[in-house]
């Protein structure tokens, strides 16, 4: 026996018996046999609890489980064997830990589909034991089915069977042995609802709790070896022994529902794989979307800048050209001096015309060649991108530079982008609070480049440092760094925020 307490030891003494009402058919789980004796799984698992904690169990015979409901409220026993717990059933009992757990499943004809979620079935019935646990539940979570009560699992399974109903709901243990026992191998396990799963326990009138402590006691002790022998005992003793092709055909039908599950399997690791694979490039196309959004972005800024740059050069030629075309025509001598001054003075401001284009012309042009570039040009590149902005907004920008010569291996092209994204989101910030005499210090060191602003830093410098909050363009510096085994970090300073690059000089692509 296991160790009782005192108060339980007690109880025990003072209780020669302890009356339980059981389901008098229930096979294989419990049963009043011809001869009046209680057998079944059930009966077993009981035995084994009352023979661990020394209670003396006795079964009240009844006719049915309805009649075994009404002597259970009516008090008439102590106990009620093997059920789930419920609401409704909560009222009269209190319930021991599961003695028995048992998974639920649908049952169809062969023809029905595989049920993957039952809340999406429309006008379709399903058979269910009346008084059971389940019909009470199922009605409540599955409106849009029809309920059809019967008196046994036998009868639901017929009645699908039959073609009565779509489809029934039961233990897969009582299914299964019911299946082959009524021989109905027109049907098949259709799938298994989330959270259906029998947790049976051993009801307890509410005025026992003691009794019921001690049946947990009991119950806990009980190992899985012991179930399981209890089991595969009853399994074995109600398979109907049949001629040697019946029983091979039942080995077949069981290979075949294997064969079938194995399928389902399959398809499903398939589908699974499919679904990651599209999800994948899903990904990858809304990347690039979001990278050729950005630059066309920038190059709209780009095309506003050439605009504004190239307007006072043109009108610095134009106006050259045109006093020099009023001087011939009217027959004046132009002097040779000052016709070599406006020459040079045409050709600076084309060679600014053609650096302006050109930088343009790199920014846009779609290059995937990995090259060693200057830091100081490329970030110089992507100034005068946006240097409309910047003048727009008296921006002054500083240069701290270790050294002239430091460069870094890769498509200039996507530095220019990360740098451009780095320099928009200070300016922005800066433009947003109104900075008097916005100011950004650029240092760029051996394996680090630094962009410090006077915008009074991040708000949340913890969800940006992690990429929440932290803005599309800084979402693509990251992809773009992780390339070149390169990362970004930011910092916030006495006067602003710091965004701080660490590149390698490793050539990774």
């Amino acid at each position: 026996m296991i160790a009782l307490s005192n108060s339980e030891l007690e109880y025990l003494d003072n209780r020669a018996v302890v009356t339980m009402c059981v389901d008098p058919d229930w096979e294989p789980f419990e049963k009043i046999n011809e001869k009046g004796e209680y057998v079944g799984i059930a009966a077993d698992l009981i035995r084994l609890v009352s023979k661990k904690t020394g209670l003396n169990i006795q079964v009240i015979q009844t006719k049915s489980w309805e009649e075994t409901l009404e002597y259970s409220k009516d008090y008439k026993c102590d106990l009620l064997s093997f059920v789930n717990q419920t609401p409704a059933r909560d009222e009269w009992l209190i319930f021991t830990e599961p003695i028995f757990s048992d998974p639920n499943v649908f049952i169809t004809r062969e023809e029905h589909s595989y049920i993957e979620n039952p809340k999406k079935l429309q006008n379709e019935s399903i058979a269910i034991p009346e008084g059971t646990s389940m019909i009470e539940r199922f009605r409540k979570e599955f409106s849009n089915m029809t309920v059809i009560p019967v008196s046994s699992e036998e009868e639901a399974l017929k009645m699908v069977s039959e073609k009565k109903v779509d489809m029934t709901i039961r233990s897969l243990i009582i299914s299964a042995y019911t299946i082959k026992k009524e021989g109905l191998f027109n049907l098949k396990i259709a799938g298994q609802p989330d959270d259906y799963v029998n947790h049976l326990r051993i009801g307890v009138r509410k005025d026992e709790p003691i009794l019921r402590d001690i049946l947990n006691k009991g119950i806990l002790d009980i190992s899985q070896n012991e179930r399981d022998d209890i089991v595969n005992k009853y399994v074995t003793i109600v398979i109907k022994k049949g001629i040697d092709k019946e029983l091979l055909f039942y080995i077949g039908y069981v290979f075949l529902l294997f064969f079938i599950v194995f399928c389902l399997v399959l398809l499903w690791n398939y589908l699974l794989r499919k679904k990651v694979k599209q999800e994948v490039e899903k990904n990858v196309q809304q990347t690039n979307l979001l990278y050729q959004h950005s630059k066309q972005a920038e190059i709209g800024n780009l095309i506003a800048n050439i605009s504004h740059q190239w307007r006072e050069p043109l009108s610095k030629i134009g106006a050259i050209n045109m006093y020099n075309i009023y001087q011939l025509s009217m027959g004046k001598e132009i002097d040779k001096n000052q016709l070599l001054k406006d020459c040079k003075n045409i050709e600076s401001t084309i060679s600014f015309m053609s650096e302006t284009m050109q930088n343009f012309l790199d920014f846009y042009k779609p290059s995937k060649e990995s090259i060693d570039f200057n830091i100081y040009s490329s970030i110089k590149s992507a100034i005068s991108i946006i240097e409309e902005k910047i003048n727009k907004y008296n921006i002054e920008i500083e240069f701290d530079i270790q050294k002239d010569d430091l460069s870094i291996y890769g498509i200039k092209n996507e530095w220019i982008q990360v740098w451009l994204n780095i320099l928009n989101n200070s300016i922005s910030a800066m433009i947003a609070k109104k900075i008097e005499n916005p100011k950004i210090v650029i240092s760029i060191n051996d394996n680090l480049v630094s962009f410090l602003d006077n915008a009074g830093g991040f708000d949340n410098i913890d969800e940006v440092n992690i990429g929440n909050n932290s803005g599309l363009g800084l979402k693509m510096c990251r992809q773009i760094l992780a390339k070149y085994n390169s990362t970004i970090d930011f910092a916030n300073k006495e006067q602003g925020a710091i965004t701080i690059v660490r590149y390698t000089k490793e050539k990774l692509l």
